[in-house]
């Protein structure tokens, strides 16, 4: 309910309902919000968040969402939607820390062992 971390706390909800409008939600569940005015904004730029779906990773926010929650783009993805290049591959969010992450041989997570190289360490032995 206090961790902000597991989703939104009770005063972001709050916050939400007082001062922000639902702009859209992506594919991941993840919720975009904007704020009503400029009244609590430094730059005169309307407030831009997001409500993760979930465990609250950064990683989880796709390019298209990125770039309007930065100002990049003035329209969000629902209005306009991102123009996906042939070249580009999809999005994934960070996978450190889970069972997808990336475990190269001899890694401890995948048992530690691996084939012996020209450049490991033999120690010293006195003859």
């Amino acid at each position: 309910m206090f961790t902000w971390w597991n989703g939104a706390t009770a005063g972001i909800h709050f916050t939400i309902a007082r001062r922000g409008v639902f702009i859209g939600q992506d594919e991941n569940g993840n919720r975009y919000y904007e704020a009503k005015d400029t009244s609590d904004s430094y730059d005169g730029r309307k407030r831009r968040w997001v409500v993760f779906n979930g465990y609250a990773e950064a990683s989880k926010v796709t390019p298209d969402w990125h770039g309007w929650l930065h100002h990049t783009f003035i329209e969000p993805p629902t209005v306009e939607p991102f123009v996906v290049k042939s070249w580009e591959k999809e999005h994934r969010p960070n996978l450190s820390g889970t069972i997808h992450a990336y475990r190269p041989k001899g890694s401890l997570a995948r048992g530690g062992e691996r084939q012996r190289a020209t450049g490991d360490y033999e120690a010293w032995k006195p003859e």
